[in-house]
């Protein structure tokens, strides 16, 4: 029999919730203004010789604990450099994951490499090693390993593959800011790596990224390559190779600097109520909360729920309408557009350079790959499942508890049918 209290209210049921939830925009202030009116005053907005940019690179590698920070204009900027650091041949191939966004692959392509989709693990949304291991070719030049909402991949694993084939890999940490693996930060594993400073990310300038490493060549390859290729030193000889102008401005620097101060802040608030959230959602069927591997944390990019239709007995967009309806944030992954990359025009059609499909018919591939619908199983299931739910520093304990009533309210609906 069904109460007033547990009446959905797309049945017009009363909703769990009618008051709006906190909005991140209360993350920028003071701090934020004080700096940019430094730079401002200074009349120095460029990065060259500023000392805003500085002071984030030299914070962001000791916060990270490596050598080597070049903050660039946008994370896909910072993926871009990284891999013309390691400079692959036209032709040659980056194996990543179909469940990232386009700024992934972007520089994959544009460096005239071929990108190859390996899986991900089954009920997840990581790389599956196995996967990769079964996609290494004499032509595969790096892999790029996504650590996607807020936790880690299998670092273990991937460094394993790494040292058996000699292929180096390329950290995306657009989404894992301070999340660790075993004790040791994400991007401070593969040989070079890369963070975002996009609006949504755990700390934000509008746009920007970090690239990081402790490989002092690979580093100074970076630094020429995000500035047009030019090498400024007194005994430089111009423009050594050639490069891309993806330089950062000092008015994000300064954004920038002022958001570092409240990182490990922001992080640890997000693990304790996104711990909070799975401890109140463990359980219901259909509904799976992420799960942790041991020794490992999340720093929650949103908080993740895998809807698995056959089991709650309803679809995946009925619960997000149903969710909605009670006042709470929820939506398919927006970043997967509900579907892995493979499956947009740029891929199955080849929509790059002009009419030439370049680099995916290059005379210099070794290989034709077929981008379409099959090629990762699992990353085409998790596309189908996953639902994105709000989450971020300034929930508090009680926005926890109202997202969590509702999440049974409607999983418990489900099961009465």
């Amino acid at each position: 029999m069904t109460t007033d209290a547990s009446r959905l209210a797309i049945d017009g049921g009363e909703p769990v919730r009618i008051t709006p939830f906190p909005s991140r925009a209360q993350g920028f202030g003071e701090e934020e203004m004080a700096q940019l009116a430094e730079v401002v005053h200074s009349g120095k907005l460029n990065r060259v010789g500023g000392a805003k940019t500085e002071a984030v690179e030299r914070i962001f590698s000791d916060l990270i604990g490596v050598k080597h920070a070049l903050a660039v204009s946008s994370g896909t900027a910072a993926l871009h450099t990284a891999l013309a650091a390691i400079n692959p041949d036209p032709g040659d191939e980056v194996i990543t994951t179909p469940l990232t966004d386009m700024g992934t692959v972007i520089g994959i392509i544009a460096q005239g490499a071929i990108p190859v989709f390996a899986d991900v693990i089954p009920g997840g949304y990581h790389l599956d090693p196995q996967s990769v291991r079964a996609n290494v070719t004499s032509r595969t030049r790096a892999i790029i390993v996504v650590h996607n909402i807020g936790q880690s991949a299998d670092m273990d694993a991937f460094l394993a593959i790494s040292k058996e084939y000699g292929i180096p890999i390329i950290e995306d940490c657009a989404q894992a800011y301070l999340t660790t693996w075993k004790g040791t930060r994400v991007g401070a594993m593969g040989l070079i790596n890369c963070f975002s400073l996009q609006q949504s990310k755990h700390i934000t300038s509008g746009d920007g990224g970090l690239v990081i490493t402790n490989d002092d060549a690979l580093a100074q390859r970076a630094r020429l390559f995000a500035d047009k290729g030019w090498d400024r030193t007194a005994e430089g000889r111009g423009y050594p190779f050639f490069g891309m102008n993806y330089r950062i401005s000092e008015l994000q620097s300064a954004v920038t600097l002022a958001q570092l101060g409240k990182l490990e802040r922001i992080c640890s608030r997000r693990k304790q109520l996104g711990d909070l959230l799975t401890e109140k959602l463990v359980g219901l069927r259909g509904i799976y909360p992420p799960q942790l591997q041991e020794g490992c944390d999340m720093t929650y990019w949103f908080y993740p729920l895998r809807i698995v239709e056959e089991e709650l007995g309803r679809s995946r967009e009925w619960f997000v309408t149903a969710v909605r309806a009670e006042g709470i944030g929820c939506g398919a992954w927006s970043g997967l557009l509900g579907q892995p990359l493979y499956l947009f025009e740029v891929f199955s059609e080849g929509r790059t350079f002009g009419r030439s499909h370049y680099p995916f018919d290059s005379p210099s591939a070794s290989r034709r790959i077929e981008y379409g619908p099959g090629l990762c199983r699992n990353a085409e299931r998790a596309a189908r499942e996953l639902v994105a739910m709000g989450l971020h520093e300034f929930y508090s304990e009680g926005d926890i508890g109202d997202t969590a009533r509702a999440v049974r309210k409607v999983a418990e609906a489900a099961r009465r049918g």
